[in-house]
Parts: C-alpha cells; structure tokens; sequence
C-alpha cells in the first residue's frame, strides 16, 4: 500500500516538473483534421462552378421581303444590309430576308405592312412604289428623265433633303419609314416584237404597276397601261397579254424577261432609285443602340449598292449581247422628253420648287 501510494505521489511530481519547463502534450495529429477543411473547399468551389451562366441577350428577329432574285442588284445589296444588321448588333438583330416575291408583290407587301399584321417587319422597294401610302414627295424621284445620271442620283441620295423624303411616310401616318436609298440602273422599255424608237411603241400594250407616274408616262409615249402584278408579267408576255414592259437591265435579265420579250430599248426613262423601309410597329421595339445599328447598316449598304450597280449592270448588258437579245441604243432623249412633260407638269404642282431643288443637284 506505501509503494503504491509512493509510486502516484512520483507520477505527479514528474508531470509537474514537465509543465513548468514547458514541455506541452502531444497534439493530435494534422492530418485528421485536414480532410474535413479540404471537403469545405471543394464544397465552396462546387457552389462556385454550379452558378447558372448569365442569361443571354433577348434576340430580335425581323422579317425582309425582296421581289426580285438575290443575285439582282437589289439582292445583293438586301444580303449586304442583313449581314452588317447582324455582326453590328452582335446578333441580338436577325433579318430573315424572303427573296424571289415569295410574300408578294411591291403593293401585296405594303399591304401587309401598313395593315400592322407583324408578318413583315422590312421590304425594299422602289421609291416611287410609296406615291399612293403617304410618299407624296417620292413620287419625284420617279418622274421621267429627272436624273441624267448616277452622280445626280447620288448626289440626291446622300443629301440632307433624302432624310426629308425617308421619314414622310410615317410622319403623314402611314406606319413606314425608310432607312437608306440606293438605285438598280436606269430602267428601259423592253418588248416581244422589234423595235426602232419612240414611235415603235403606239399602241403597244405596256405593263405598269399601279402607280399615276408610270400610267402617264406609258399614255404620253401613246401606248396602253396595262396593270400586272410582277409575279405574272413572264406569263403576260409571253402570252401577249402585254406587248412590252419596262425594268432595270440586271432584273430584265435576272427574271429571263430576256426569253419572252427579247428588244431592249435603252431610253432611260428613269433611274431605279430604291429604298428599304421598315414598319413603325418594328422600329418602336427596337432599343435607341437597335435603331442606331439599323441606320448604321444602311448607310454601309447604300455605298455598297453604289460600287456595284454600274458595273453589274454593264456585266449583265455584255452577257445579254452575247446571247442574242437586241438592244436598241437612244442617242437623243428630246423627243422622249416632248412626249412626257404632261405627265411632270402634272405631279410637280404644288411641289414645283422641291422638284427644282432635287433638278439643280446635277
């Protein structure tokens, strides 16, 4: 019993003696504790890695109608607006464009624009395709032997006064504004019998569309205006519901108007200016930053039409020479001009000093 009692009174005097030389208990080891802070960790970077991505950008898509072909001047510069429109807004715009008047004719798609259906937001069209909706100036720009030459269009085209005549429509409540103009060539009377000159065409039958200018232009020279809708004007001539027509050289081509009606006349009566319009229900849903990619597309494919409208359509006139169609040249328009002051007399009225302005940019 006193060993026992000796043997505990020197236990505790050793660890007495320890502690006040500082010696500490062993600790447990590190590494025991390390697997639960390395679980916390991965823990924290699994929460990290599940965090959902930033959701992406709304895109807007937007329906384009075109009448005519895409390897037609217009064609070409619709693709060129579509692809600026898109790498400009960084995608959030798309521009489904409808080539080869699979939604209509010109009047078919100002029909279903002005008419707010939302099935076609965009189109191009020809200037004066506006005369009836509200593009009571525009009707100038169609009036014959108004522009003597590209640069006098072009001249027109980059004005401040085009911005004028770009916004009419909609400031007069018709639900469209225009974007940018352009031009496809000086358009030219073509026919399915020979042809000479001016009096060639008495009392031919004459495709129109339903425009005031058009009719009195064809009725000045003495013919008949007959109104077909583009889509069927192959079958009109080719069937002599009409005698003849009148178009740009590269669509004369591009639509093998060439195979039924093979006589051109190069009288250049007036020059294709075109335009892309887009409706105010589609404008308004677009951001200002939106609105300010459009205007800056547009400004890239009007230059773009620039560059390539003469020189495509001297390519296409050699090609339909090679071919075999007849192209009659017109080396005094005088008598052209005679013949169809009525017709200008009559859409200048009250916007005779405008007329003048877009006369003296020459």
């Amino acid at each position: 019993m006193k060993k026992k009692l000796v043997s505990v009174l020197l236990a505790s005097a050793m660890v007495l003696s320890l502690a006040a030389c500082g010696v500490k208990a062993p600790e447990t080891p590190a590494s025991t504790a390390a697997p639960a802070a390395s679980t916390e960790e991965t823990k924290t970077e699994e929460a990290k890695t599940e965090e959902p991505a930033e959701a992406p950008a709304e895109v807007i898509k937007l329906t384009m109608a075109e009448v005519n072909p895409l390897d037609t001047i217009v064609g070409m510069t619709d693709q060129k607006f579509v692809e600026e429109v898109e790498a400009l807004s960084g995608g959030s715009i798309k521009i489904d464009l409808q080539a080869g008047g699979v939604l209509g004719s010109e009047n078919d798609v100002l029909d279903t624009m002005l008419g707010e259906g939302g099935t076609i937001d965009l189109s191009r069209i020809s200037a004066f395709a506006l005369t009836p909706y509200g593009g009571e100036k525009s009707k100038l720009l169609s009036l014959p032997y108004t522009f003597v030459s590209r640069d006098h269009f072009w001249n027109f085209a980059t004005s401040d006064l085009a911005q004028e005549f770009l916004l009419e429509p909609s400031e007069n409540g018709s639900k469209v504004r225009g974007l940018f103009y352009g031009e496809e060539g000086f358009r030219h009377f073509f026919t399915r019998s020979e042809i000479t000159d001016i009096s060639s065409l008495k009392g031919m039958k004459i495709r129109v569309s339903n425009d005031p200018v058009m009719n009195g232009l064809v009725e000045g020279l003495g013919a008949s205006a007959t109104v077909v809708a583009f889509g069927e004007l192959y079958q009109a001539l080719q069937t002599g519901v009409v005698d003849a027509a009148e178009q740009p050289i590269a669509n004369y081509k591009a639509n093998g108007f060439q195979e039924v009606a093979p006589y051109m006349i190069l009288d250049g009566h007036t020059l294709g200016a075109i335009q892309v319009i887009i409706t105010d229900a589609a404008w308004n849903k677009l951001s200002e930053e939106q609105q300010n990619v459009l205007i800056e597309a547009g400004k890239v494919a009007s230059e773009y039409n620039r560059q390539i409208s003469e020189e495509k359509e001297n390519e296409v006139l050699e090609a339909l020479k090679a071919e075999g169609t007849t192209i009659i040249e017109v080396t005094d328009v005088t008598p052209w001009q005679e013949a169809v002051k009525p017709v200008v007399e009559e859409n200048t009225k009250g916007l005779e000093d405008l007329y003048q302005k877009i006369v003296d940019m020459k």
